[in-house]
């Protein structure tokens, strides 16, 4: 045999033999990644192809909510019916409310979570009457209350198609800062009351698993049924209230001049201050050399349609503008902000309705346009939360951060106010999805002054996700994506929560599927899921049907484990002879990806291809051939650092 035709040989075996051995390291197994994902059976209520069923059915509430605010005692006294539309096929014998404001009781359920270190309590609710009008009868129902959850246990089956209505007279203590959602706070000139998660709220009855009870903690968030609002709030005169949904008495509330550039801002893309600093000082200057003298009440009255909750803000300390927000199909809203003078002038919250609209606008353009009239951006010190309609953010937010605290907050009426997922037992499909939006809200807003957002908000600065992401797969005490949102705590919390769930999409969309694919898929997914109830095997299900993908290996890999992965460039056989090569890949982790492989060749010239995941299919090693007539001066797996390889120096090779 020649000797160039031994060296080859020899080079083959050789190769053959280190990827023999490298295989014998390899954790793959592609009997485990790629076998079927369960995705929960499919039923008359939820279709195979991941949009609700024939008969999906999905209960209603509406609510009339009158409330006074004591801002001497800070104290909630409210009337409150409910009318609960049972649209199940069941019969019910006893209906279920969630009691938030429990959560602040000392010995609570939330309160024993933190290890007994809340140094401050309320009581709660305190109920002075509950009456059931049912079959046209009312009637005092037998209740119990567990922890932050009312059962009220009804006389007479509430039957299947039928409708009653549920009177709550109660008041309860507002939480100070300790409230953390929910809270009032002193300012240069007011206090700044944000009040969420003021009322008992349906519990959501659903076709998984009946009454959704699960306990309100604190990490995990909010399960809702929609329907429509009408609610007022009486509280000193003076005070500004902004809130969930559109004010209806608006001639009541404003002065004639706030009215007039209130309607100047509905038509104007810059920003129209309602009521400014000057205002605010003199008013609050009148509210101190008043305070002896009897109160005057005003009664704002706010409409919300279609809505799972609404929440308010009110101060005397309140500068409030606004601007309109450009909707598709020439449809309009109105983006408004509310905030202390402590929080005013330029790098604060100057250019916060200009941030607001911006989101909104490409939400509505990208995804689905916002539905609600306003959009609002309270100032506060609940440092970022969100209601449907109004977020609250923190006073202290400045440029940067206050964009990606804005575009955050209110993309939450994206997922999961308007695609109404359970958020006290997925945080993923709530926090995840909605950061997931930011990042391409940071590359549009103003030409892309804030971006890049690529970090799934866990390390702001712009850090590569690929490479942050590889630590928090690899600890071997992380919790997957797939735990209750309520397990997922700590430090643990925001990673698992937000910023995997994110970068997956991330990935998905730019490395798996593509952007048109994606797209469509996520899109049909969101119209499909509008104010309704989608579970996490509901989305699997629709990327999948819509994509034309089966993404079994996506899900089990990234969101029900957290598998490593690291595929290496084991030996390139060049025969320079018939102008070929071969070029050895292991994958030595338990995860797989579509790979791009960049070519560079000595004449300067590039090529590029890309490997499907299947190529794994037959195990952890995988051949190509290169045919070329120069010589080859490098070659590199995934040479823009997208995937998570966690040992990207086995991803190169060059020529010696």
């Amino acid at each position: 045999m020649p000797l160039n035709k031994n060296i080859n040989f020899l080079l083959v075996l050789l190769a053959l033999i280190t990827a023999f051995d490298a295989s014998a390291q390899s954790k793959f197994n592609p009997y485990e990644l790629f076998a079927a994902y369960p995705k929960g059976n499919v039923t008359p209520y939820r279709a195979a192809n991941g949009a609700p069923g024939e008969a999906y059915w999905q209960n209603r509430v509406n609510y009339i909510l009158k409330a006074k605010l004591d801002t001497v005692k800070n104290t909630m006294t409210v009337w409150e019916e409910i009318e609960y539309i049972n649209n199940s096929p069941d019969n019910l014998s006893s209906l279920w409310l969630q009691l938030d404001q429990n959560m602040y009781k000392k010995g609570s359920i939330s309160d024993y979570s933190r290890g007994l270190k809340r140094q401050e309590y309320t009581e709660g609710y305190q109920f002075k009457k509950i009456s059931i009008s049912h079959n046209g009868k009312v009637s005092d129902p037998e209740y119990i209350v567990s922890d932050t959850r009312m059962q009220i246990r009804l006389d007479e089956l509430l039957l299947s198609k039928h409708t009653l209505k549920i009177t709550i007279d109660y008041t309860y203590e507002v939480p100070g800062l300790f409230g953390g959602r929910t809270d009032f706070f002193p300012t240069k000139n007011g206090k700044i009351y944000e009040i969420a998660q003021w009322f008992p709220r349906m519990c959501v009855y659903d076709d998984l698993n009946g009454w959704n009870t699960l306990p309100y903690i604190g990490t995990g968030e909010f399960y809702c049924e929609y329907g429509n609002y009408d609610y007022s709030i009486t509280l000193p005169d003076g005070m500004m209230v902004v809130g969930s949904g559109e004010v209806v008495n608006e001639n009541e509330v404003y002065t004639a001049q706030q009215l007039a550039r209130l309607n100047q801002a509905r038509s104007s893309d810059k920003t129209v201050f309602i009521r400014d600093k000057e205002e605010v000082e003199h008013e609050a200057a009148n509210a101190r050399k008043n305070q002896s003298k009897e109160v005057k009440w005003k009664t704002w009255r706010f409409k919300m349609e279609n809505s799972r909750d609404v929440a308010f803000g009110a101060s005397l300390a309140y500068i409030i503008d606004a601007a309109k927000i450009n909707l598709p199909a020439g449809k309009k809203a109105l983006a408004m902000s509310a905030y202390p003078v402590e929080s005013s002038g330029e790098g604060n919250w100057a250019r916060s309705t200009e941030f607001l609209k911006g989101s909104v606008e490409h939400f509505s353009d990208m995804w689905m346009p916002y539905p609600y009239p306003v959009a609002v951006n309270e100032a506060g010190r609940a440092g970022g939360m969100e209601y449907p309609g109004i977020v609250f953010n923190g006073m202290r937010a400045k440029e940067k951060d206050l964009f990606w605290l804005v575009a955050h907050e209110i993309g939450h009426v994206w997922f999961p106010m308007v695609i109404g997922s359970n958020e006290r037992k997925d945080a993923w499909i709530d926090e995840g999805f909605n950061t997931f939006i930011d990042v391409y809200a940071s590359d549009y807003f103003n030409n892309g002054e804030f971006a890049p957002k690529r970090d799934g908000e866990y390390a702001p600065g712009g850090g590569n996700p690929a490479d942050e992401i590889i630590p928090w797969i690899e600890d071997p005490g992380a919790p997957t994506m797939m735990n209750r949102a309520d397990i997922v705590t700590g430090k643990y919390r925001h990673p698992f929560s937000y910023f995997k769930p994110a970068f997956g999409l991330v990935l998905l969309r730019e490395q798996i599927l593509g952007t048109d694919r994606f797209d469509y898929a996520f899109k049909k997914y969101m119209e499909n899921w509008s104010y309704k109830h989608p579970s996490a095997n509901d989305f699997f299900r629709a990327m999948e049907n819509e994509s034309g993908e089966d993404l079994s290996w996506f899900w089990r890999q990234w969101f029900a484990n957290n598998w490593a992965f690291d595929v290496a460039i084991d030996s390139v056989v060049t025969n320079s002879k018939e102008n070929y090569a071969t070029v050895y890949l292991i994958n030595k982790e338990k995860s797989a990806y579509p790979l791009d492989i960049q070519v560079n060749y000595i004449n300067g010239k590039k090529e590029q291809l890309r490997l499907p995941v299947e190529v794994w299919y037959s195990g952890n090693k995988f051949s190509f051939r290169l045919n070329h007539s120069d010589k080859i001066e490098s070659i590199a797996v995934d040479s823009d650092n997208r995937l998570p390889d966690s040992d990207r120096e086995n991803n190169k090779w060059e020529s010696q």
